[in-house]
């Protein structure tokens, strides 16, 4: 991709006196013009480079810019190893990691070392995720519009959007842009979507804000949750809400408080827990959970008289 190329010629450049053009492309394999742009796309993001003529001639950046020939320390450097390590569990390839053996060269100080941090960012729907983030990142980058199915709770739409950022987020992936149809910009997860693919149209770049990701503007509360749990559930409670999240009664049950976003997801999340949770709070939630587990009875009570069970 563009952007891991120009991160890649910045750091030869910053680590080396001078590169010349032919010695860019064949590192990178593209051709010289795709350098010259790359080069020019760098000095308008205010990256001090002149080019020299001639036999000693090559493409340095100027002196006054360089700090014992990096920016980064080897710290920095390493924690930028292992984000880009990160994006190759993602897509499943060794990109990145090609890209670090390729600017080893001449630098070894920065890529030896223990690696003490490692980042998986690979899911059980990797097979899936990794096309889609292919497509997203290309769009991204040539400016074109993606088309995709997509399913939300109130049903499932087409949609064309302008992409603009590709973003993890909540252990998700999500692609924030433009959506033509609602004139907005919209937040779209990737395992809602579905049939993603390129569009032939382009189109022109926006002053796209960043999305607004914190968790109250997304996930505004609202549901005020009591809850008894049983006491080998403690495990689950401290994970996906901490440790402060319940108080232990005298009986050993775990009395559980806290804000929920989505009514569904309070429901489908308490009936994880089978028999071991019990709704107190809010009444009328637990009255619909009630009537829920009622029919869930009544259903498998039913299935079970149709086969000739009890």
């Amino acid at each position: 991709m563009k952007i891991d190329r120009q991160l890649g010629i910045l750091s030869i450049l910053l680590q080396t006196e001078s590169a010349t053009a032919p010695y860019l492309s064949e590192i990178f394999e593209v051709s010289r013009r795709t350098i010259n742009r790359d080069i020019e796309d760098l000095c308008k993001a205010g990256i001090p480079i002149v080019t020299r003529q001639g036999k000693n001639g090559g493409i340095s950046i100027i002196d006054g810019y360089k700090i014992d020939k990096t920016m980064l320390t080897q710290g920095e450097m390493q924690d930028i190893i292992v984000g880009l390590r990160g994006l190759d569990s993602v897509n499943g390839t060794n990109r990145y990691g090609q890209l670090m053996e390729k600017l080893s060269t001449g630098s070894s100080d920065f890529f030896v070392g223990n690696q003490s941090v490692l980042i998986d960012l690979s899911s059980w729907y990797k097979d899936s995720l990794a096309p889609k983030i292919e497509i997203i990142r290309s769009a991204i980058e040539q400016h074109r519009e993606m088309a995709f199915l997509y399913y939300a709770p109130n049903g499932e739409s087409q949609r064309i959007i302008e992409p603009y950022y590709l973003i993890f987020r909540w252990s998700s992936w999500y692609v924030w842009g433009w959506c033509k149809s609602r004139r907005d910009y919209r937040l779209f997860k990737l395992n809602r979507m579905d049939k993603v693919y390129l569009s032939e149209n382009y189109y022109s770049e926006r002053i796209a804000p960043f999305p607004d990701l914190k968790d109250e503007r997304i996930f505004s509360g609202g549901i005020k949750v009591k809850a008894v749990f049983e006491a080998d559930c403690k495990w689950r409670l401290v994970e996906e809400f901490g440790p402060n999240c319940f108080r232990e009664q005298n009986d050993g049950t775990l009395l559980f408080q806290a804000d929920y976003t989505n009514k569904e997801n309070l429901l489908t999340w308490l009936l994880t827990f089978r028999d071991k949770a019990e709704l107190l709070e809010p009444k009328a939630i637990r009255e619909e959970l009630r009537q829920s587990i009622l029919q869930m009875k009544k259903k498998y009570d039913n299935t079970m008289d149709s086969k000739g069970g009890i």
